[in-house]
């Protein structure tokens, strides 16, 4: 076959290809020509799960009726005119694509009135095949009419899925859209059912509102929020607390100068973010925006301007990843907050008063320097009562009812957070009474993420405790193991190790952090050396170090069963209380719960 020049049908066609790929594309493209022209109210009605009709009607500036056909046309725009107009568009649409795209595979209609004309105007497209302009009464602003998608492209058509399942992409479109911009109202109804409406908000403050209608209320309560700065850089929105993960990631919205994107960059730092705090196989919820020179971000880089790239990729990940780990570095116990892990669903549903909006702290100390969080039993060192033969007191049903008051009594007129420990259950759970209610807590979890910030802490300020061994201890590993455990040399030795290889299959330690006991170090190291090979392609913002971290406070932590005395117990809970990111151990388990008076009565049926 010979080289042609295909004509113009196919060739719009083709285009639209790369701009509509189903109903759900053509709002988009027609809410974005909206938004553009300054529409403060849009309406969209869906027909047949938007195959049948998309109707889109604004109050905006509308279009002159003398250039609507030229609206109609390919690369015909009034947003850019040169090549420096695109390095720093503003503009949710650019390329002058959108509309001949639509009107190319489906029967396109407009109806307009600009806010300087005497009357409207309408224009026809029925696949490529462009009616006159003719009068038509509108207000101002514009209606665009689009039916029977695809009619003239039936292999496009078969790809299309059913109704319902169009209709949910449109319904999701919207929400992102209506997250986008809340000083615009938006409605969406398929045939005589309303989907969605959000009104327009008059002011800044009542954004949690339209947060609640969009994504729900658990949303709303279970957020904290997000406001960082840097230059010509600003991250703001709400990220959604670790409690409030869910199983899929269908509540991750982010939005960059105002335009909804799903950028890899972004949301892997939102994954780095969330590492420590996030239990494995579950997803944070966030509605998330990035506002930047638009000189520093390149939006036609997607043909559906889904995708971004950023001039400076690793400064903006590295941006976004502290931002947000500082905004969620506040999640720790207070006494108005709501717990970690949630009350049993029965006295959820029995309580009538909900527990208390989250409110997630920013200055708390990372610790107080007069303690020693390496051992409980380091804490309380002058607090615990002893026998006649040097033994710490394990509490006693006796003891423990007397606890209460004389341990509260020494704490102050305060009440802390966590309250007062008054037993150990099972050798896991530390029992805590408040004065409204009772606080569990798992004491491994617990004590994990206080030594784990205790060694940031630390490492970060360059003053990790280390001793060096008279002999060195020797550790038998895989080759393969030690090879990557050596190339991880400088992540250990930051975390007070100094190591060594004595062999292709031997490991030396000649320096080890001074709170670990020998006789336990082959097993942590052991531990560690499984944790790190598993994980060893991981990005490098997660730092192999911070997994070392990690590992030695899981393993150093005071495990199940291990017998505690009230003070060390008290000591754990006052430590929780200063640690950051406190609500959930290091792998994201929750640390602790509370009971409330209240649901303690209705589990009892008392006061009926």
């Amino acid at each position: 076959m010979p080289i042609r020049v295909l004509p113009d049908e196919l060739i719009d066609q083709i285009a639209a290809g790369e701009v509509i790929e189903r109903p759900a594309s053509v709002v988009k493209e027609l809410i974005e020509n909206s938004l553009d022209a300054g529409a403060s109210r849009i309406e969209i009605d869906i027909e047949r799960g938007g195959i049948g009709l998309v109707r889109v009607r604004d109050d905006g500036r509308g279009i002159e009726s003398e250039e609507l056909p030229l609206a109609l046309a390919r690369h015909a725009t009034s947003k850019i005119s040169s090549l420096d107009d695109l390095e720093a568009v503003t503009t949710l649409g650019f390329r002058g694509e959108a509309l001949p795209s639509i009107g190319s595979v489906s029967r396109l209609r407009i109806l307009t009135r600009a806010a300087s004309a005497d009357r409207g105007a309408e224009i026809a497209v029925n696949g490529s095949e462009l009616a006159a302009v003719k009068p038509a009464a509108h207000p101002t602003g514009a209606t665009v009419e689009m039916r029977d998608l695809f009619f003239n492209v039936p292999a496009r058509r078969k790809f299309l899925k059913s109704e319902a399942t169009e209709l949910g992409h449109i319904a999701r479109l919207i929400e992102r859209l209506a997250l986008s911009r809340f000083d615009v109202s938006f409605r969406l109804r398929h045939g005589m059912r309303v989907l969605l409406d959000v009104p327009a908000l008059d002011g800044e403050g009542n954004e949690l509102g339209r947060l609640a209608e969009v994504l729900g209320a658990d949303f709303a309560e279970g957020a904290v929020a997000v406001s960082h700065a840097a230059g010509p850089v600003m991250l703001s929105g709400w990220a959604g607390l670790p409690t409030r993960s869910r199983a899929q990631p269908d509540q991750q919205f982010w939005f960059v100068n105002g335009r909804s994107v799903r950028d890899r960059l972004l949301m892997n730092a939102v994954r780095l973010a969330y590492r420590d705090v996030l239990y494995h196989g579950r997803y944070p919820a966030y509605v998330l925006y990035l506002t930047l020179d638009p000189k520093l971000v390149d939006v036609n880089a997607h043909p559906g301007k889904l995708e971004v790239r950023f001039r400076d990729s690793r400064q903006i990940h590295e941006f976004v990843f502290r931002a947000l780990e500082r905004a969620l570095a506040g999640t720790s116990p207070e006494a108005n907050a709501a717990p970690a892990a949630s009350a049993p669903a029965q006295l959820e549903r029995a309580s009538s008063a909900g527990a208390g909006l989250w409110r997630g702290t920013s200055a708390l100390p990372l610790y107080s320097r007069s303690r020693d969080p390496w051992t409980i039993a380091a804490l309380i060192a002058d607090a615990a009562p002893e026998t006649a033969d040097g033994v710490s007191v394990v509490p006693t049903a006796s003891t423990a009812a007397r606890a209460p008051q004389s341990l509260a009594s020494s704490l102050g007129d305060e009440e802390q957070p966590l309250g007062t420990a008054i037993a150990q259950l099972h050798g896991v759970y530390i029992l805590a009474q408040t004065a409204s209610g009772l606080v569990l807590v798992d004491m491994h979890a617990a004590h994990e993420r206080v030594l784990y910030e205790k060694l940031k802490a630390d490492r970060a300020s360059g003053t990790v405790a280390s001793q060096l061994l008279l002999e060195p201890l020797t550790v038998a590993l895989k080759p393969h193991e030690l090879d990557v455990i050596l190339e991880q040399r400088e992540e250990w030795s930051r975390s007070g190790f100094e190591i060594d290889a004595l062999s292709n299959t031997h490991l030396a330690l000649r320096r080890v952090p001074a709170f670990l006991q020998t006789a336990e170090i082959p097993r942590i190291v052991r531990d560690l050396v499984h944790d790190l090979t598993l994980d060893a392609d991981t990005h490098h913002l997660e730092g192999v170090a911070d997994r070392v971290l990690g590992t030695l406070a899981c393993r150093s932590a005071i495990h199940a069963n291990r017998r505690l005395t009230l003070p060390e117990m008290n000591a754990l809970l006052r430590q929780m209380e200063e640690t950051e990111r406190a609500n959930q151990c290091n792998h994201g388990r929750p640390t602790w719960t509370r009971l409330s008076l209240q649901q303690l009565d209705q589990l009892f049926l008392r006061g009926r």
